[in-house]
């Protein structure tokens, strides 16, 4: 099981009121919350091994080379020769490093790689995977990952995640009319102004489904686009010859990487907390209460 950790602490944050405090009146519903989302997929899900992947870079150089507009909306605060900061509700920022230190003391993995970010350590542990992989994630980018033959699937929370929608091949072909490797191209052609991808003018999900089914991916419309006697009206024929310079990068911007270096770690879910001690002290620091020990009795131990 593999967690889109940030996704995942962004709607406990917006989700969770945020009176639930630490002792000293610091905010912590996105830590609680967290915890909370761990145990119950732990407890219905039961994986063997489990992720906890991370943002070392939310918005990564190389990707901005390809397209500047790349989350260009999101940066609060433009860092030279460094990395952007992330603008992010001031009271989920101070929290983020008690959920990555609750986390290590339970002995869950987390894992990032510098200049990545956790979508693309998501699709490099996917492709390494001997087995079924389930993706918990609040981003439909992770769409393209899925695939039947292999046992990847996305969980999709729809509230919380006591509701949870699976995402296979059959879900994405009655909702999009594309497999996983279909989507990334779908996402590119239509856009997606959340993550500052212009996308093709004119060219809607709807429209990006049609071309997708009648030519079978994105090289086969531009395959289309220069023969005179492939079906597309004058207009489509237009505009996906006027976005050329942007089709040549997006591939590249919209798929995840899946062969990040990452560092070694450890995935097996732990039995009991790695380090019992230093537990001890964040719960009472934090006041993390039954969430903590929701997440504690969900482990196999």
């Amino acid at each position: 099981m593999l967690l889109d950790t940030a996704s995942l602490y962004f709607r406990a944050y917006f989700g969770v009121p945020e009176s639930v405090r630490a002792p000293d009146g610091t905010p912590v519903n996105a830590v609680r919350g967290l915890l909370d989302f761990i145990a119950r997929l732990v407890q219905d899900h039961r994986p063997d091994e489990l992720v906890a992947c991370m943002d070392a870079d939310w918005r990564p150089q190389w990707r901005v080379d390809l397209i500047p507009s790349y989350k260009a909306h999101r940066v609060a605060e433009e860092v030279p020769e460094g990395t952007d900061e992330e603008e992010v509700p001031d009271t989920l920022s101070p929290q983020v490093p008690v959920i990555e230190q609750v986390l290590d003391a339970v002995g869950i993995a987390r894992v990032g790689a510098a200049g990545y970010e956790a979508d693309d350590v998501i699709g490099t542990l996917a492709a390494r995977a001997p087995g079924p992989v389930d993706i918990v994630t609040g981003d439909r980018d992770l769409y393209q990952l899925v695939d039947d033959a292999r046992g990847v699937r996305v969980l999709y929370p729809v509230k919380g995640v006591g509701t949870l929608q699976l995402v296979d091949g059959a879900v994405l072909r009655e909702k999009y009319g594309v497999d996983g490797p279909g989507y990334a191209d779908l996402a590119l052609l239509r856009g997606d102004p959340s993550d500052g991808l212009p996308g093709v003018p004119g060219i809607g999900e709807k429209t990006a489904a049609k071309l997708l089914a009648s030519f079978g991916d994105l090289a086969g419309i531009m395959a289309a686009v220069d023969d005179p006697a492939a079906k597309l009206t004058p207009a489509q024929r237009r505009r996906l010859d006027e976005a050329r310079p942007y089709l040549a990068v997006a591939p590249k911007v919209v798929r995840v990487a899946a062969d990040v270096p990452l560092p070694p770690f450890g995935a097996a879910l732990p039995a009991g907390p790695r380090d019992a001690r230093a537990l001890e002290v964040l719960a009472e620091r934090w006041g993390l209460g039954g969430s903590l020990q929701r997440l504690l009795t969900a482990l196999p131990g």
